[in-house]
């Protein structure tokens, strides 16, 4: 623990999503003093026009009290 799942527009090449994952696993390393064993990083496509209706509804809408950074944008 902890995991981590990021959902992002499908089209990133796994080279980007390793450097997301590093990335990711540094700042949960910073922030919340996990060791980087501890820690997993899974990476989720999401086609655009799936977005709201697979991301933004069920873990954005549905799930504010547990969204420490909100997005800048309303579904579409």
């Amino acid at each position: 623990m902890p995991h981590v799942i990021v959902k992002l527009y499908a089209g990133r090449s796994d080279e980007e999503k390793q450097r997301i994952a590093e990335e990711v696993t540094k700042a949960i390393m910073t922030a919340a003093g996990s060791s980087e064993g501890s820690i997993s990083v899974g990476i989720e496509d999401v086609e655009p026009s799936a977005w709201t209706a697979t991301v933004y509804e069920p873990d954005i809408a549905a799930k504010a009290g547990t969204i420490f950074k909100t997005p800048g944008y309303a579904p579409a």
